[in-house]
C-alpha cells in the first residue's frame, strides 16, 4: 500500500497566529466605529429608559402582583376551587353523620330482636302476622273499586 501524498494543491493550511492578529488589528478601527454608532444610536432610548425605571419597576411590580392574584384565586388549587372541595367536604361529613346515626338505629334494632322477646313479637305481629292461640287477626279488605287516575291534560 501506497500512502504517499499525491496532490498537495488540495491541502490547505492553517494560518499563524500572528497573520490572525495582524488581521484583527487591521480592522480594530471599523470595529470600534460600528461600536460608537451603536451606542450613539441606542443612548436616547437608555436615557429615556433610565428616567422612566421607577414607572417601569412599579408597572412590572403591579403586573406581578395581577398575575399572581389571578393565579391564587382561579388556579388549579386557587380560593374557588378551595371554596367547592370545602363545601363538598361539609356536605360528606353531614352524609357520614347520617349514615352512622342509621347504622346506630339498625345496630340497636339487631341487638333487640337478639335478645328482647318483646320486640320478637312485635315483630311477628307486624310483619308475618302472627297470632296467639285463640286470638284473631283483622286483615282491612281490598278497595273494591280503585278509582282510576286520568293524566289526560285538562282543557
Amino acid at each position: 500500500m501506497d500512502f504517499r501524498v499525491k496532490n498537495l494543491s488540495r491541502i490547505r493550511s492553517f494560518p499563524s497566529t500572528q497573520d490572525g492578529l495582524r488581521a484583527m488589528a487591521r480592522r480594530a478601527p471599523q470595529a470600534e466605529a460600528l461600536a460608537a454608532s451603536w451606542m450613539e444610536s441606542m443612548r436616547p432610548l437608555a436615557t429615556r429608559v433610565y428616567a422612566l425605571r421607577r414607572r417601569i419597576a412599579t408597572i412590572t411590580v403591579a403586573v406581578l402582583a395581577g398575575l399572581l392574584f389571578v393565579h391564587v384565586m382561579f388556579g388549579a388549587n386557587g380560593m374557588i376551587i378551595y371554596k367547592q372541595k370545602r363545601a363538598e367536604y361539609e356536605s360528606l361529613q353531614k352524609r357520614i353523620a347520617l349514615e352512622q346515626q342509621e347504622n346506630e338505629s339498625y345496630a340497636q334494632k339487631i341487638r333487640g330482636l337478639k335478645t328482647d322477646e318483646k320486640a320478637i313479637e312485635k315483630e311477628a305481629r307486624e310483619q308475618l302476622r302472627y297470632a296467639r292461640p285463640g286470638e284473631y287477626v283483622y286483615v282491612p279488605p281490598a278497595p273494591a273499586n280503585p278509582t282510576p287516575t286520568n293524566h289526560s291534560a285538562k282543557k
